[in-house]
Parts: structure tokens; C-alpha cells; sequence
């Protein structure tokens, strides 16, 4: 079957993280993505890491499978015409830029529009595009700082960190994505486009929302970190993770599984789960000097047979290596003209008659230069003219 997104054309000015996590999806569901790159440089993740294969690094192919590059100066008015033929043509228009900076180029919303008054035009940035901190660059270390989240840990006793993997930029992108195909869904019926506007800030909110609901009605803080039967043990290898909930008793079972002499749950101290809250830290002393008794696999094994929620906790290593992503087929494997075999994940979303695929590896900077501009009406004579005066590099 043709992918759901066939025929859906993409004019993507995203960089980094949040914007090309959402239009590589775009693309794995059959979009025809164009990326537009600034010439010599293009997208700042070509140069964020040093890497022997440069601009076609890993960060870089991470999340740009399925996308054209057109590498086009748009500080001159050829640059800016040649973007504005492609709008004409395009369904979908995106960026994450800081809040301003798509109308001080050319391309705001209503530029667009009247371009193409069906173009979907959609922006990711920090905060939006009014309030106090507008005029801020989106940066996901900075969202979760500002929203709570990096606030948010097991206790204050807990130094605060930066949460190592990026979590603004992902759920960002991914509403992103879910703005561009609700919008889509709209023209189908209405004929026009709209706006589509996600901010960091407000995924970052939106991810707590039982947190802020309990907060803002009851003025008391859930901390799903804290819960009194809930942890990260180390044991003699490693640590596990253990999840103690979902039960009518789980304290009386995870007292069975670590082989303890008596069953916490009959003590009065422990009795009750206001109880287990208030006395937590002697609960936890009592797991943590049982789990470090033996290793990992015996502690899970022995959870999993009074049916105790829990895991052994992995590295990413690890985690690659699982039989259960090769059975999910998370690991896909791409040959790149120049970084060679690349393996990388897959799309999470399965669909059963309209799988995900990989139809172009991540594209060198400008390779589509003059592929791109021929579909869109650009004569071969036209295109050498641009490439001479460094309009199209």
C-alpha cells in the first residue's frame, strides 16, 4: 500500500534535534522532505561533535534518513526566491528557530500564506512567540530547568543534574509531528492550512501533567521518584529497578521475593502506605541492604515470580544488544555514500500495512541542489548560474 504521507511535500528548515526528529518521521511515513541548509555549513549538527566523518556524522544521520538537502543562501534574493518556488509547491512548512527569526528571513506564517494559502506552516521554539521569555533561544537543559523538571527528583537531598538524554527536544518534536498530521487532517475537510505552533516549554509542562493537576488543585507534590516501594537497588553486579505498586499488598510480596525474615507489611510502622510514605527512608535502608546480598539476575528473577514490577538497570549498550530490540526491529542499516554502513533506530510507530521505510539515507549537504529545483521548474542553465554565483552551494 502507498504510505500514508505520500504526496505530502515537507520545506524543512529544522536544525539540531527537536525539528528533524519530527520531519524524519514525516519522511518514514512517506513525506517527501526538503531540507534546506545554509551553504557550507548546513545544519548545526553536521558540526556539533568532532567525528572522522564530518558533516555525515552520527548525530547528523541520526535523524535525517528520508530528506533532500538544498544547500541555498537565503540572505540574497535569488537564495529567497528559490525558497519561495518551493513553498508554492509545498504542503507542510517547518522550522525551530527562535521565536521571530522565520518572519526576519522571509518566511513567517503570512509570507507563506500568501504564497500558498493551503501550506501548513508549523514552528517548534522555547517558549513561543509572546511572554517574558520570547526572546530566549529553545534549548532542551533550558526547558527543563525552566518547567520543573529538572527540579523534580527523588529527594532534595538528590544534587540537581541535567537529564543526560533529550528530553525537551524529543517531546517537542514528536507534538510537532502531531500538530503537522492534525492539520492536515483539517485541510482535508476545510481546503486551507494554519499554524501550527509547539513550544518546549509547554511539552515540558504538559508531561507532568498528574503532577500539575495534583499541584494546582490540591497544592501537594507527587513525586513518582519517592514512592516508598519504589527504587534503584545496587546489588552485587549491578542495580535493579523495583517497582512496587499495582498490587493489593506488593509490600508483603517483595518481602517474600528478598527472602526476608518476617513480612514488612505486619509492621505497624509499615502498615499502611501512609505509613510506608512516612518511614520510607527505614524501608528503603532494609531493601538496599538486602539487594546488595547477591546479583542482579537472582533479585529480578525472584521479583518476577511474586509478579514485583522491576528490571535490571542497563546501559544504552545494553539495551542495544537486548534480544527484545532485535525482535522489535528497532536497529535498522543504512550504506551511506560516505559514512559507509550505518546502523541507526527505527521508526517506534508499527503499522501494519504502511510500515516506515527507509527510502533516502541522510543526504550529504546540498546533494539535491539541482534534483530538487528541476521538479520545481528550474532550467539545468538556471541552476549553474546559481552554483556559480554561490547562491546554491
Amino acid at each position: 500500500m502507498t504510505q500514508p504521507l505520500a504526496g505530502v511535500t515537507v520545506v524543512d528548515f529544522t536544525q539540531v534535534y527537536m525539528g528533524p526528529s519530527c520531519t524524519q518521521l514525516l519522511g518514514d511515513y512517506g513525506a517527501d522532505v526538503i531540507k534546506i541548509e545554509r551553504p557550507g555549513v548546513g545544519d548545526l549538527s553536521r558540526s556539533s561533535i568532532s567525528d572522522p566523518d564530518g558533516p555525515d556524522n552520527p548525530i547528523f544521520l541520526s535523524i535525517n534518513r528520508n530528506k533532500r538537502s538544498v544547500s541555498v543562501d537565503t540572505r540574497t534574493p535569488e537564495g529567497v526566491a528559490v525558497v519561495h518556488r518551493l513553498i508554492r509547491d509545498a504542503d507542510v512548512v517547518v522550522s525551530n528557530f527562535r521565536s521571530g527569526v522565520m518572519e526576519r528571513i522571509g518566511f513567517g506564517y503570512g509570507a507563506c500564506r500568501e504564497l500558498n494559502p493551503r501550506v501548513i506552516w508549523a514552528s517548534g521554539t522555547g517558549f513561543g512567540a509572546a511572554g517574558p521569555y520570547a526572546h530566549k533561544g529553545g534549548q532542551d537543559v533550558i526547558a527543563q530547568a525552566y518547567s520543573g523538571v529538572m527540579w523534580r527528583r527523588e529527594s532534595q537531598d538528590v544534587p540537581l543534574s541535567v537529564y543526560p538524554t533529550t528530553l525537551a527536544d524529543y517531546t517537542t518534536g514528536m507534538h510537532l509531528m502531531q500538530g503537522i498530521l492534525l492539520a492536515l487532517l483539517a485541510r482535508g475537510t476545510s481546503g486551507e492550512g494554519q499554524k501550527v505552533e509547539v513550544t518546549m516549554y509547554d511539552s515540558m509542562l504538559h508531561m507532568q501533567m498528574q503532577e500539575a493537576c495534583m499541584q494546582l488543585n490540591r497544592g501537594r507534590e507527587i513525586n513518582w521518584a519517592a514512592m516508598p516501594l519504589s527504587g534503584v537497588f545496587e546489588t552485587t553486579d549491578g542495580a535493579v529497578c523495583m517497582v512496587g505498586a499495582f498490587k493489593e499488598n506488593p509490600l508483603r510480596d517483595i518481602s517474600a521475593a528478598l527472602e526476608l525474615d518476617e513480612d514488612l507489611s505486619q509492621r505497624p510502622e509499615f502498615a499502611t502506605l501512609d505509613d510506608q510514605f512516612e518511614h520510607r527512608p527505614q524501608l528503603q535502608a532494609i531493601f538496599r541492604e538486602r539487594f546488595a546480598t547477591n546479583s542482579s539476575d537472582h533479585w529480578v528473577k525472584r521479583l518476577e515470580e511474586v509478579d514485583i514490577l522491576c528490571a535490571p538497570v542497563r546501559s544504552l549498550e545494553q539495551a542495544l544488544d537486548d534480544e527484545q530490540t532485535a525482535v522489535n526491529k528497532m536497529v535498522l542499516e543504512m550504506q551511506h555514500p560516505t559514512a559507509g554502513r550505518v546502523r541507526a533506530l527505527d521508526a517506534p510507530i508499527r503499522l501494519s500495512a504502511t510500515p516506515a521505510q527507509v527510502r533516502r539515507v541522510p543526504p550529504r549537504l546540498g546533494e539535491h541542489n539541482a534534483e530538487v529545483l528541476a521538479e520545481h521548474g528550474y532550467a539545468a542553465d538556471t541552476v549553474a548560474a546559481l552554483v556559480e554565483s554561490k547562491v546554491l552551494r
